[in-house]
């Protein structure tokens, strides 16, 4: 038989997830980071639209794209957290941004990691930190439940513990909530608890550790209809405009709301009915 102790080392080699190799960074310019096995998996076309296409959304489109610039180009450069109104172009601007970065003749790679995989991120960013290119690491629709223990995750990425964050690595994300849990959880809280000022400090401060805060907010039915007709022009689509405004504001009527993503669902199937290709 063999040793216990030998026994006992190799199931513990088996649980431990195996060294990851670092991939062909020069391969692709987008990654996304998967785990079970670890491996950054090349993504040959980005879903994303062009910069000049997002409407309503200039303040915070013009810093994003500075910060991201600098970053680009070794210079300091902030953490970013896009919080706000749903379909308003948040992850939309993220990858709109890392593409004009890349046609300025930036080198910069753009990883996106699941909110599930945080807890991951100390191995992939130990993976990052001896490459020679520069990384955006990227996660949509960040948010934490109460009991949610993956949010100390995020600090390594925001704060990097005792090693630091790798120079070469900047963190965006998109979140419907300001502080990255709801109103009302953290009112709960406050009022529960023994100690009101602490009980949720520890996860509302983590939004803080974000340099730049953007905000998002719900567009006026006059950028919601010019959303559509830079579609329109971008993509070939020529239609009467008095008919192209009442169907568009028809749309949106049955949908309940406006956003950049209920005009963008408007002209998918605006398209369709005209046989254009998109």
């Amino acid at each position: 038989m063999s040793d216990p102790k030998e026994r006992i080392a190799g199931a513990l080699e088996r649980m431990a997830p195996a060294p990851l190799e670092a991939p062909d960074f020069a391969a692709a310019d987008a990654f996304v980071w998967h785990i079970e096995p670890d491996r950054l998996d090349p993504v040959d076309k980005v879903n994303r639209i062009e910069i000049a296409l997002l409407v309503g959304i200039d303040r915070v489109r013009d810093i994003l794209l500075e910060n991201t610039r600098q970053f680009a180009k070794g210079l300091p450069a902030n953490n970013a957290l896009l919080w706000g109104a749903r379909g308003m172009g948040k992850s939309s601007l993220v990858k709109a941004v890392h593409a004009a970065v890349l046609a300025e003749g930036q080198a910069l790679k753009v990883v996106e990691v699941q909110r599930e995989d945080l807890p991951s991120v100390g191995r992939l960013l130990n993976v990052l930190r001896v490459a020679e290119a520069r990384f955006l690491l990227y996660c949509d629709d960040l948010s934490f439940s109460h009991d949610d223990e993956h949010y100390k995750s995020l600090k390594a990425v925001l704060d990097g513990g005792i090693e630091g964050r790798p120079n070469n690595v900047i963190f965006y994300a998109t979140s419907n909530r300001r502080h990255l849990m709801p109103r009302d959880m953290i009112e709960n809280e406050r009022s529960s608890a023994i100690s009101p000022s602490e009980a949720v400090e520890e996860k509302v401060s983590l939004s803080d550790r974000f340099g730049l805060w953007l905000g998002f907010h719900p567009c006026s039915q006059d950028e919601y209809l010019e959303m559509i007709d830079r579609y329109c022009a971008a993509y070939g689509v020529a239609v009467d405009a008095e008919t192209l405004r009442a169907e568009a504001i028809e749309w949106q009527a049955t949908r309940g709301a406006r956003s950049g993503r209920v005009a963008w669902q408007f002209f998918v199937d605006l398209a369709g009915r005209n046989g254009v290709v998109i």
